[in-house]
């Protein structure tokens, strides 16, 4: 049920963190503010392949 997804950032746009999501319950790509090593910010971070 779950798969796995990268986040990148949305500024950078470095795929920086790894997350699973249950494709089920949550049809939409996920969005997370998250802290960018690269940038040193906390930025939105949004769902790639």
């Amino acid at each position: 049920m779950r798969d796995n997804i990268t986040l990148a950032c949305s500024d950078c746009k470095r795929r920086n963190y790894m997350s699973t999501r249950n494709k089920k319950k949550t049809t939409d790509k996920l969005e997370i503010k998250k802290y960018c090593p690269f940038c040193r910010v906390h930025t939105l971070h949004k769902e790639t392949k």
